[in-house]
């Protein structure tokens, strides 16, 4: 099928330039909200960024929902991605708002976040299986296109895969630019697969790689700002309802390697303390901090946050080859 040049690129310049036109309006008004990043005392090097605002990824969901709702009439897919965007989304802005703006250090409670979210994703699986009946079939990397079915074992695979994606993509966002940088390559790929199969999702992945690019404009080191929970779980709801929709979820196990490792360097670390009673596999997890802090040995300075952004960048984009490659 023969696509209109502009009818990709358009999506990918609408989001970059609401992006663009909107944070310099958008840094200010948090600024002034007090909404200021806090940072953990271990890490000295980035005590100079506290203060610095956060809640940035309202930008980014901006520039994502005016530039979809743009496409949606004539790309009605984009709705379940665009929910699982904004629904999760709306949870860590809610949970950034009790954070920074109420003071309450926890913010949301870990059992009221985790309800929030199996409440998004149970919708998103009802919408996918009762509403629009789509095969539940998943892409198997390097079989050339076989699909395996699950079964019954559908909705707990999609629960756990979108807990899991979401959160991962939550805890690479510590360094600045990294989410971003890691993710607007992820949304690259999508892209790349959702023209090539004529899936009828790719306004809302163009959109959202336009906008990462003009968020990145203000979140690279040094950081003018962060994106947040309202932004890393934003993220992590589209990466996830994008894989479904093209029914590719086992391939972030290969393009988004990067989110995997930071949620299981977080899980293995806290396994590992409470049964050693307070020893640590990890000078500091997620483990973008382990390699800021000197990695393994823990001699030297460590890795600059800079560089640990451009290797997990790196890797993101050689993955990506490979998963178009496996598909």
């Amino acid at each position: 099928m023969n696509y209109d040049f502009l009818k990709v690129v358009l999506p990918v310049i609408i989001s970059f330039v609401i992006t663009v036109i909107l944070s310099p309006i958008i840094i200010p008004m948090l600024r002034r909200l007090k909404c200021g990043q806090t940072e953990r005392e271990e890490l000295e090097s980035h005590q100079a960024k506290t203060g610095t605002p956060t809640m940035g990824g309202l930008v980014i969901l901006v520039a994502v929902i005016i530039t979809s709702l743009i496409y949606m009439k004539d790309y009605p897919k984009v709705i379940p991605v665009l929910f699982m965007t904004v629904g999760f989304g709306l949870i860590g802005f809610l949970d950034d708002y009790l954070k920074v703006v109420l003071k309450r250090s926890d913010g949301l409670i870990a059992w009221q976040k985790l309800l929030l979210q199996l409440v998004i994703t149970v919708i998103f699986a009802v919408y996918l299986l009762k509403v629009i009946h789509m095969p539940m079939e998943m892409i198997v990397p390097f079989t050339n296109g076989y699909r395996w079915d699950p079964g019954i074992l559908t909705v707990p695979i999609l629960l756990f895969a979108v807990l899991g994606t979401v959160n991962g993509v939550n805890f690479t966002d510590g360094l600045d630019g990294l989410a971003s940088s890691v993710t607007v390559l992820v949304a690259t790929f999508f892209t790349v697969v959702a023209i090539g199969t004529a899936s009828g999702i790719e306004p809302i992945t163009c959109a959202v790689a336009g906008a990462l690019l003009g968020f990145l404009l203000y979140n690279v080191y040094p950081a003018r700002v962060f994106m947040g929970d309202t932004g890393s779980l934003a993220l992590g709801g589209f990466v996830i309802s994008t894989a479904y929709m093209l029914q590719m979820p086992l391939f972030i196990l290969i393009v988004g390697l990067v989110y995997l490792v930071e949620v299981l360097s977080v899980i293995i670390q806290v396994v590992y303390f409470k049964i050693t009673h307070g020893k640590r596999v990890f000078r500091m997890a997620p483990i973008h901090h382990h390699f800021e802090l000197g990695g393994i040995s823990g001699k030297g300075q460590g890795w600059s946050e800079t560089r640990v952004v451009a290797v997990f960048s790196i890797v993101t984009a050689l993955l990506c080859c490979i998963g178009l490659v496996a598909l």
